[in-house]
C-alpha cells in the first residue's frame, strides 16, 4: 500500500528535483565560465573539454539531487505512515 501511496508523491518530487538540479547546474556552470550557458553535445562552438566538463557536472548534480529528493520523500512517508515505501 505504501508503494502505491508513494508513487504520485515520488513523481512530483522527481519533477521538483529535476528542476532544482537544472538550476544548480546553471549556477555552477555560470560561476565556472563567467555566465555562459551550459553547453550541450551539439554546441558547435564549444570545445570537447567544455562539453565533457558540463556533462560530468550535470551527471553529478542530477544524481546527488535525485538521491536527496528520493531519500527525503521516503523518510517523510515513513514518518507519516510508520513504514518505508520501498
Amino acid at each position: 500500500m505504501n508503494k502505491l501511496l508513494y508513487r504520485p508523491i515520488g513523481l512530483g518530487l522527481g519533477v521538483l528535483g529535476g528542476w532544482l538540479a537544472g538550476e544548480v547546474v546553471k549556477r555552477v556552470w555560470g560561476a565556472m565560465s563567467h555566465g555562459d550557458d551550459t553547453p550541450d553535445a551539439l554546441d558547435e562552438d564549444r570545445t570537447w573539454r567544455e562539453i565533457l566538463a558540463a556533462a560530468a557536472i550535470q551527471g553529478a548534480v542530477f544524481a546527488t539531487i535525485k538521491a536527496l529528493v528520493d531519500r527525503s520523500g521516503a523518510t517523510a512517508i515513513r514518518r507519516i505512515t510508520g513504514s518505508w515505501p520501498g
